[in-house]
C-alpha cells in the first residue's frame, strides 16, 4: 500500500464512519505497527482455503462497512481447527445483518493481551492510550495516556505507570514483552494523530503478546470523522 490516505478517502466518499477491521489492520501496518495474519473471503469456500494457507486453527469475522460491534452480534468464532469447522460457521456468519465478508485470521498464542489507541482531545488534540487489554480493559480500568507527539522515552514512561505493568516482565513461562517494539507502535500511533485529522480515534483491543513475547494487533478500529471532510 503506497499511500494510506486511500484507504480512508474511499471510507470518507462511501460514507463510512470507520474503516474495516481489515483496511484498519492495512493502514497501521504502513505505519510499522505489527498486525496478525488475516485475508478476506467472499464464501464458505474461499474462507476454508484461505484458512488452510494461514495455518489451523484459526479465528473467522464476520466483517462489514456498519458492523463494528461483532461480538455482540455473534461474528466472532475462535479456534476453528478444520476446513470443515470454516466452512459450517461461514455460512452462520454470513447470515448476521450487515456482514458482507468475512475475516480469515490466524489464532495468535500467548497469555497476555494489552490495550493502545488513540483519541483526540477537545484541548490537548490527538492523544495515545496504552494499558490492560481484553475484557479486563473496562472493568479494570488500568490505562494512561499521553499527548502526541511521543518520544520513545515517553512511551516507556506510559508502559511504566500501568499498575498492571508486571504483566510485562516473563510471565507463565512466556517471556518478558519485547519493549521496544511495544514504544514503536505507541509512538506510530501518536504520528498517525498528527499526520491524519480525519482519524479521529484508534482501538487496538487486544494488542496480544505472543509467546516469544513479541506485540500484535489482533483486534483494530480506526474510527473517521463523520462529516466526511477530507483534511489531508
Amino acid at each position: 500500500m503506497k499511500d494510506p490516505m486511500n484507504l480512508i478517502k474511499k471510507a470518507l466518499t462511501r460514507g463510512q464512519l470507520t474503516l474495516s477491521e481489515y483496511d484498519s489492520k492495512r493502514f497501521l501496518s504502513h505505519f510499522g505497527i505489527p498486525v496478525c495474519r488475516e485475508a478476506i473471503a467472499l464464501d464458505a469456500d474461499s474462507a476454508a482455503k484461505k484458512a488452510a494457507k494461514i495455518g489451523f486453527p484459526v479465528v473467522l469475522k464476520a466483517s462489514g462497512a456498519n458492523l463494528t460491534h461483532k461480538t455482540e452480534a455473534g461474528g466472532v468464532v475462535l479456534n476453528l481447527r478444520s476446513e470443515k469447522e470454516v466452512k459450517k460457521e461461514s455460512q452462520r456468519l454470513l447470515r448476521i445483518e450487515g456482514c458482507e465478508t468475512l475475516l480469515v485470521q490466524e489464532m495468535v498464542e500467548g497469555n497476555r493481551e494489552l490495550v493502545c489507541g488513540l483519541t483526540r482531545n477537545s484541548q490537548f488534540g490527538p492523544c495515545v492510550m496504552f494499558g490492560l487489554g481484553g475484557v479486563l480493559t473496562e472493568v479494570v480500568e488500568d490505562v494512561v495516556f499521553r499527548i502526541a507527539p511521543l518520544t520513545p522515552w515517553d512511551a516507556k514512561e506510559m508502559v511504566q505507570e500501568i499498575r498492571s505493568r508486571k504483566i510485562l516482565d516473563p510471565f507463565r513461562g512466556e517471556p518478558a514483552v519485547n519493549l521496544e517494539e511495544l514504544f514503536k507502535t505507541l509512538v506510530a500511533l501518536g504520528e498517525i494523530g498528527l499526520q491524519y485529522e480525519d482519524v479521529v480515534g484508534v482501538d487496538i483491543n487486544p494488542l496480544k503478546i505472543r509467546r516469544n513475547g513479541k506485540p500484535v494487533s489482533v483486534d483494530v478500529l480506526v474510527v473517521l470523522k463523520s462529516s466526511g471532510t477530507i483534511n489531508h
